[in-house]
């Protein structure tokens, strides 16, 4: 690993220059996920695939490093610290986000850096980029980043918005750059020299609801803002959130069976490193 070029509050920052604010997303919205994301069916159902995969696809009977790019306040990396063996890294290109993170995992190791030139070189055994790609307009680079940075052998999960008839201003205020076809996303990874252990779509069975509501939002109220617009897609009445619990039950549920779900609102991929 090179040396970081400076520290901010005591976290190594390898792109400094980006460590305040960039045209990925607004700094500002860490505080919203951080207050919202723990009663969100969202981010528990998401959190509970993504530990699923992790189990399925990782020896855990040996200490195996995983690295998270865009760890943001450190959600994901919290459910990954209850599994045995896992050596945690958590990374953002916003010191903002990662002094959330701090708080929620203080024994967790924490850099910022930019994705599409990480510091590593044939060193992390896993590593994961979680609704992060559709932020950043050179995925490709981070997808030969993260290459680079993974031993041989190693595991890159993903997950990222998909179908891009899907697209509406919401996915503006969210400041996403796409959203991805099966199609795309696959031959990009190849092209970076990934092979291709698993993939398949999320969001299966509340599809036909998200797609409705998605193209009744093509022309989302001008006065919306990125925090008010998370606000709306992530808090729900409680009533209403263990509904749609209960329904991405059946996703997971259908995942574990073996099914490869062929639409839904998110597109998850577990790529290896030949």
């Amino acid at each position: 690993m090179k040396p970081a070029k400076t520290e901010i509050h005591g976290i190594p920052c390898y792109a400094p220059d980006l460590a305040i604010e960039n045209d990925g997303y607004p700094s500002t919205g860490f505080e919203n996920y951080f207050k919202y994301e723990e009663g969100s069916f969202w981010f528990r159902t998401r959190n509970q695939l993504i530990e699923y995969l992790f189990k399925k696809y990782t020896d855990q009977s040996v200490k195996q490093t995983f690295m998270e790019i865009g760890c943001g306040t450190g959600y994901v990396l919290k459910g990954l610290s209850k599994l045995p063996n896992a050596e945690l890294i958590g990374s953002e290109i916003y010191v903002n986000g990662l002094t959330f993170a701090q708080k929620r995992l203080p024994n967790v190791k924490f850099v910022q850096l930019d994705a599409r030139d990480m510091p590593f070189e044939n060193e992390i055994d896993n590593i994961g980029a979680f609704d992060v790609l559709e932020h950043i307009e050179e995925d490709e680079a981070v997808m030969k980043s993260v290459f680079t940075a993974l031993k041989p052998g190693g595991k890159f999960y993903i997950s990222v918005p998909q179908h891009q008839f899907l697209w509406s201003n919401i996915d503006e205020y969210l400041c996403h750059k796409r959203r991805y076809s099966r199609s795309e996303m696959v031959g990009k990874l190849k092209a970076a020299g990934f092979e291709i252990k698993w993939v398949s779509s999320y969001v299966f069975t509340l599809f036909p609801a998200m797609a409705i509501s998605r193209l009744l939002k093509k022309k989302a109220p001008e006065t919306n803002t990125y925090n008010k617009t998370v606000q709306t897609e992530i808090v729900l009445p409680k009533f209403l959130d263990s509904i749609m619990d209960g329904l991405m039950g059946i996703d997971k549920l259908l995942i574990k069976m073996g099914v490869s779900l062929p639409v839904g609102g998110s597109l998850y991929v577990v790529a290896v490193k030949k």
